[in-house]
């Protein structure tokens, strides 16, 4: 499995997504955003699954990195006409 990191716009995005992946079987925990990344909110969700699950992120989303040996790699960035 792999590990992943999503960013939000809002506290309310983070929590919708954090539980669609935990439906979806997902390995998924809330947390505050690391100081390596910035986030309009300040939390984000760290999980761990077999693929990005992209289409499981809430329309808010801000953006979404994969963790590699404690380092993130950027994977996407929402644009703001994609989010509304």
């Amino acid at each position: 499995m792999e590990q992943y990191l999503a960013t939000f716009h809002t506290h309310l995005s983070a929590m919708l997504t954090c539980q669609a992946l935990q439906a979806a079987g997902a390995q998924a925990r809330m947390m505050p955003v690391p100081r390596a990344l910035s986030s309009s909110c300040g939390t984000c969700v760290r999980y761990a699954a077999d693929g990005d699950c992209r289409a499981l992120l809430d329309r808010d989303w801000e953006a979404l990195y994969a963790e590699e040996a404690g380092r993130y790699r950027l994977l996407a960035a929402a644009e703001d006409d994609d989010i509304r």
